[in-house]
């Protein structure tokens, strides 16, 4: 197949790379490998974990050495931008055609995807995908199955095969829809047989198939078929109509958007988790303004997603949200008398979509709640088990709103029918798939925000909450420290962890973090009051300022900071936890110590306070008590450690030894200590213990609380 020498494209990026590419020294499994993530790589070309992408190889059988043809693809839940090695499956080819002659028919195609394993060539291979098929059965040795926009909204069309047709003068073959399996393989390959000589198929309301002759001709004719469809949709945005019938209702300026969205995501965050505890991601991306604020959302919005890949991510429709851009969302009572009634609609719409639908043997109803929330003139909400997922939603229905733009453009939108949707969402298969899939995290589903968290006891407790599955809130008072401790949180990647400053004197900086907290995940569910510092004087040398610092950050700083936390974890009604990191000297009296001590005892004395308060709402309020915490500690740093050492008579450098020594265990207590502590009341065994006081001091008799 001739490849066009035209290598300049308007609407796909051209990434390959020769001389990276001839490196590769002609391993067409490494060059299959450098392809996908090339085509992953660009996001108006497939989406994140969709299509799949192959090449044929002769190989030796190891049973009998001679040459044999097989196919390596990308296998069951991998993702193109991301493959490696690991994510291929490898299969005989010629096994995999030997399948025919057992193939029972349509009603039976399911029972295929177990016979896969008997085609296998490699045996620490990938599971193979249920797309297997639509490869093995044409003969190309490198193919491409993509869902592009531009191709899907050509493909979703009403017109769509006539279109197809016009566009590609023929060049281009037509299946209709059927879902994913051994039976849409035969028909690619009967597509091929009819239509020999074509350089691709498209897939009605689903996605497109290229392919070539070598890695290269494959990865260009791909551009050049998305590129086609691309630039025919850009000619034609706004001539039959205005996009999406033009807008009915005017955006908010962004930063009202910003104040909109924080305040009502902790409201819909909590509807959203009646059945399982979700993450939100917040979006105001131009795309989806337009198509929020059009006239036709009304029309389309209902009408859910065409592509399965799709509405698998978003389910079957979104929620639009019945509010004016002029409500007011601070009058919590009031937006839930507004809301309740439209997410018990479209909770009664999910459940009567599947009791239309279901079959004998189809899996049991799933969370009913909306993933996709659209609020015109503010933005789109998705809410998901974890924050991935969440952005991921969010993604797809963006690819979703480009798919119906481009095909209101050319013709006219249609989805899948709600029986073929259905049929795709409860697949046997699909529930399988979710039933491999790891067991969260303890932590799954939480967002912490863990005050003074660059440093110290705060980063080991921030550390310990996203090893454990949760979302976290780093802050720090001090900028520099704040973004020097950014490499060590690198690992856990931007969907877990974002960073603000805070200082626990400043409401305003309070009242921004928990905005952050709202608009990045959704709300709150773990506030740890953390920040600290001590000063250490003889009652003689305590000046009014030290007294003032000292009651103004660890009391004042606590108390606002849990009632900023606690509004939030009120608007969204599923409960929380407020941990405070105080102090054995709380209850231990010692030397030099007046306001240090005192005030530690009053934020003990607070929590207290506020555990007996909150607890009608479910939010718990716990103490963690610790005592010489040297290692990566501010308050250890100047004139505190002389402080202490001076009070009792030995060296700064002897410290560590002398705290451990006086203890019951003799041991010297880490940060990590303090942390383990914290996830252990938060961790979902003491989701009935509030007022409680948990000592981590190496057993101090005279801090003993009972």
């Amino acid at each position: 197949m001739a490849v066009s020498a035209v290598l300049k494209f308007n609407h796909v990026s051209y990434l390959w790379d020769e001389k990276k590419a001839n490196d590769l020294n002609g391993d067409e499994v490494a060059l299959l490998i450098y392809r996908s993530n090339l085509l992953g790589a660009d996001l108006r070309l497939t989406n994140y974990g969709g299509g799949n992408t192959s090449c044929k190889v002769s190989a030796k059988d190891p049973l009998t050495g001679d040459l044999t043809n097989v196919m390596w693809i990308k296998g069951s839940g991998g993702d193109l931008g991301t493959l490696k090695r690991s994510g291929l499956a490898a299969l005989y080819v010629d096994r995999l055609h030997s399948l025919k002659k057992i193939y029972r028919g349509l009603a039976h195609e399911d029972e295929m995807v177990e016979l896969f394993n008997h085609c296998i060539y490699d045996l620490g291979s990938k599971a193979p995908s249920i797309d297997t098929p639509l490869h093995g059965f044409l003969p190309f040795k490198h193919i491409d199955h993509l869902h592009p926009d531009a191709a899907i909204a050509i493909a979703a069309a009403k017109d769509g095969k006539r279109i197809t047709e016009e566009l590609f003068s023929g060049t281009i073959g037509w299946v209709e829809w059927q879902r994913p399996g051994f039976d849409l393989g035969l028909k690619l390959q009967k597509c091929l047989e009819d239509n020999p000589g074509i350089r691709g198929i498209m897939l009605g309301s689903h996605g497109l198939f290229t392919w070539g002759d070598t890695a290269y001709e494959s990865y260009v004719n791909t551009l050049e078929v998305i590129e086609r469809c691309s630039e025919y949709l850009a000619s034609n945005f706004g001539k039959r109509k205005p996009v999406f019938g033009g807008n009915k209702i005017a955006a908010l300026p962004p930063d009202e958007r910003k104040k909109k969205a924080a305040a009502l995501a902790p409201v819909l965050r909590g509807f959203c988790s009646s059945h399982t505890r979700m993450v939100g991601h917040f979006t105001d991306d131009d795309r989806v303004m337009e198509f929020i604020d059009s006239k036709d959302l009304e029309k389309l919005g209902p009408m859910g997603t065409s592509c399965p890949d799709h509405f698998l991510r978003t389910k079957i429709s979104p929620m639009i949200l019945s509010l004016k851009p002029s409500d007011d969302l601070d009058n919590v009572t009031a937006l839930k008398e507004i809301l309740s009634p439209q997410f018990d609609s479209y909770r009664k719409m999910y459940r009567e979509y599947y009791e239309a639908c279901k079959h004998a043997n189809s899996p049991a109803l799933r969370d009913p709640n909306p993933v996709v929330i659209l609020y015109p003139s503010v933005g789109m909400f998705t809410f998901a088990k974890d924050k991935q997922t969440a952005r991921v939603a969010a993604e797809f229905y963006v690819n979703a709103i480009n798919v119906m733009k481009g095909s209101e453009a050319i013709s006219e939108y249609t989805s899948l029918p709600r029986q073929e949707a259905f049929n795709i969402e409860y697949w046997l298969l699909e529930e399988a798939k979710l039933q491999r899939m790891p067991k969260p995290k303890p932590l799954t589903g939480r967002i912490a925000l863990i005050t003074g968290s660059a440093g110290g006891i705060g980063k080991a407790i921030a550390k310990k909450f996203l090893d454990e599955g949760a979302c976290v809130i780093v802050n720090d008072n001090d900028a520099t420290r704040l973004e020097k401790s950014q490499e060590e949180f690198k690992k856990y990647g931007k969907d877990n962890v974002t960073s603000v400053v805070l200082d626990v004197l400043r409401s305003a900086d309070i009242q921004h973090a928990f905005e952050v907290a709202n608009l990045t995940f959704g709300g709150i569910d773990i506030v740890v009051n953390c920040a600290g510092l001590s000063i250490s004087k003889t009652l003689e040398e305590h000046t009014e300022k030290d007294w003032d610092i000292l009651y103004d950050v660890l009391v004042k700083g606590q108390f606002l900071v849990t009632q900023a936390g606690a509004n939030v974890m009120r608007k969204q009604a599923i409960g929380g936890d407020v941990l405070n990191i105080v102090s054995k000297n709380a209850l231990v009296s010692g030397p030099n110590n007046a306001a240090y001590g005192s005030a530690k005892a009053a934020q003990l004395h607070l929590s207290r306070l506020n555990a007996a308060e909150l607890g009608v709402h479910k939010i718990r309020v716990n103490v963690i008590n610790p005592d010489a915490v040297i290692a990566d500690s501010k308050i250890w740093e100047g004139t505190w450690a002389e402080g202490r050492a001076k009070a009792y008579g030995v060296s700064v450098s002897e410290l560590p030894a002398f705290y451990a020594k006086r203890t019951l265990l003799n041991e010297i207590i880490l940060p990590e200590d303090i942390a383990n502590a914290c996830f252990a009341v938060v961790g979902g065994l003491l989701n009935k213990s509030t007022g409680n006081v948990v000592n981590v001091d190496g057993g101090v008799a005279a801090a003993f609380v009972r």
